[in-house]
């Protein structure tokens, strides 16, 4: 494949840049598609991505959406088609700008604006449409063999909240058509993998615009699941010495000034408010609580390590374009604790975490995950607390404590926290890229900016070191990776809906109502279908749309045998029993925490 750079030579394309150069392209005849379909939008950034290609676009006073994908997929078919040639000219600047007024391209006349005095302007061209771009490009539209437009969303222009919300197409480009089938085949198991989907057909959690995008709102199953992740995160915690506490979802600007965050996270919050002349903010994080705690008693080497831990509602200001249902959100509730050792517990109370990390990823089969040392970036002079002596000190005690303690890990420079470095647990999911699940953060700075201290054996005051840590991370993400792995198929002792009893008639109903309540009478949760359907039905939906691991059928002939015929989600396989013996084995699997 040959590609045109913008000194104007054709070389064949570096194998490493071929699908950037494709997917560049593809933007650039998806803008050229949609100027002749809606001749008044302004085009802003069309990039490639490591997925696809983008353009931010401007579209007036009209609206795009998915329903206009396909009109303009039609259109850059047409353009490919045509074969037109890929040519490129560089400008003088005031020529340039002048170039890009004419055609009415504001923001490009805004980005010549940021660019230095002596940059070089070049500009790309194929048939009626001209792009400002370093390039390179294909030489003809037709070496675009195969492409999608994916969807619609928003995006700032500049990726700046002050700015005007611009209107994001999204597209794929591949080599070839082959590629590209195997691309679709992966996002159609995606789809059926979404856990905003299954959520919602689950009747798991629902959303509202009226109550305020990124926040979800649990319904009576999707909470039974988030009080089963509570209750079980919980227990694992008073077993281990944790402490649990209850703080308030708001606190004072002061409070985020002295731990640091309204400084470095300003911009992740939620805009302050002001009540009786004080000025308050939802909490995005919970430590500045926790150091307060902690703080509100005198302490000794004899009482540490104090593990606080607490399951905590936290607010972010998240871009709306990275909303996705109860993964990412604006509310959430964290898994948090914060362990407040001494320097000589560092290492078994890491380890203690780690242990517990492992332990739960065993409980729900979490196999596929990666431990990653997160440290600062020794450059970034805004992100980090500035102290280099400190940073050191942490780097290096947590760097020799993951050593120590035999764990494999990689390291990652520029992802550390704020205040210390951190180990991530990144899990890969069954669709889609790594994200953190689970994280243990070693912390030297918010001890000594909330003057922490204890008294040591030598009398002398000493400050804590503190590990935030969360396992679950938040129980929302938490409840959307387990739905996109099991495909709503929870476990017996997690599922919303463990047991569904079906009658087959209204004959064998009273019958069905009594294992109902012996079931309820044993604290299994289950649900009795006596609607006035057919059984094959009543199984479809329980099985299908419910995800019931067990469904108990009552006939004529279990009511005459006095016994039950329990059908199996995981096998589709049926067996007579009796109602004591099955819930003898269900509270057996529920104790266990069987998968």
């Amino acid at each position: 494949m040959k590609i045109l750079y913008n000194d104007g030579h054709v070389d064949e394309c570096p194998a490493e840049l071929e699908l950037e150069v494709l997917r560049h392209s593809g933007a650039h005849i998806m803008a050229q598609a949609v100027k002749r379909l809606y001749p008044d939008v302004h085009f802003a950034y069309g990039p490639a991505t490591e997925k696809g290609f983008y353009y931010d676009i401007d579209p007036g006073e009209r609206s795009i959406g998915e329903e206009d994908l396909p009109a303009i997929e039609k259109e850059m078919k047409k353009i490919v088609k045509e074969n037109l040639p890929f040519k490129v000219y560089a400008l003088p600047r005031e020529e340039a700008i002048a170039l890009m007024k004419e055609r009415g391209e504001i923001y490009k006349v805004e980005h010549i604006g940021d660019l230095p005095e002596d940059a070089v302007i070049t500009f790309y061209q194929q048939g009626d449409y001209i792009d400002m771009c370093v390039g390179p490009h294909l030489t003809y539209t037709k070496a675009l063999k195969a492409f999608k437009l994916t969807a619609v969303s928003g995006a700032y222009w500049k990726n700046d909240q002050k700015n005007k919300m611009l209107t994001r197409l999204n597209g794929v480009a591949f080599r070839t058509q082959e590629e590209l089938e195997e691309y679709e085949t992966r996002v159609a198991e995606a789809k059926s993998r979404d856990h905003r989907k299954i959520g919602k057909d689950m009747r798991l959690f629902m959303t509202s615009d009226l109550v305020g995008k990124g926040m979800p709102m649990f319904l009576p199953r999707g909470y039974q699941v988030w009080q089963q992740l509570e209750n079980y995160i919980r227990e694992m915690e008073v077993m281990l010495g944790y402490q649990h506490v209850l703080t308030p979802c708001v606190g004072t600007v002061q409070l985020y000034q002295t731990s640091g965050h309204w400084e470095h996270y300003r911009d992740n919050m939620f805009p302050a408010m002001e009540v009786e002349g004080e000025q308050f903010v939802l909490r995005p994080m919970n430590c500045p609580h926790h150091m307060m705690i902690y703080a509100n008693q005198p302490h000794s080497y004899r009482d540490l390590p104090i593990r606080i831990g607490e399951i905590a509602h936290d607010f972010r200001f998240e871009s709306s374009d990275t909303l996705k249902g109860i993964e990412r959100g604006r509310h959430f509730c964290q898994n948090d604790a914060h362990l407040f050792v001494t320097p000589e517990q560092i290492k078994d109370e890491v380890g203690n975490v780690v242990n517990l990390i492992f332990d739960v990823y065993k409980d729900f089969g979490i196999t596929d995950y990666r431990c990653v040392l997160s440290l600062r970036d020794p450059e970034d002079k805004v992100k980090y607390h500035q102290d280099d002596a400190m940073w050191e000190k942490a780097e290096t005690a947590l760097r020799e404590v993951l050593v120590e303690l035999g764990i494999e890990f990689t390291e990652e420079i520029g992802e550390a926290a704020f205040y210390g470095p951190k180990l991530d647990v990144n899990v890969q999911p069954a669709v889609g890229a790594e994200y953190t699940l689970s994280t243990c953060q070693l912390d030297f700075c918010l001890p000594a900016k909330f003057d922490l201290t204890y008294t040591d054996r030598d009398g002398s005051e000493k400050t804590p070191v503190v590990l935030h840590r969360a396992i679950l991370g938040s129980l929302d993400r938490f409840m959307a990776y387990l739905i996109e792995e099991t495909k709503g198929s929870f476990p017996v002792w997690l599922a919303p809906v463990q047991v569904k009893v079906l009658p087959v008639s209204e004959k064998s109903l009273d019958y069905a109502d009594e294992v109902y309540q012996e079931l309820r009478r044993a604290h299994i949760r289950v649900e009795l279908d006596d609607r006035n359907e057919k059984i094959g039905y009543k199984i479809r939906g329980a099985r299908q749309e419910d995800k019931v691991p067990y469904m108990i059928i009552v006939g004529e002939k279990e009511v005459a045998d006095g016994t039950i015929s329990v059908r199996e989600r995981a096998t589709d396989q049926t067996h007579s029993d009796t109602t004591e013996a099955f819930i003898a084995r269900i509270l057996e699997e529920i104790r266990n925490y069987s998968r």
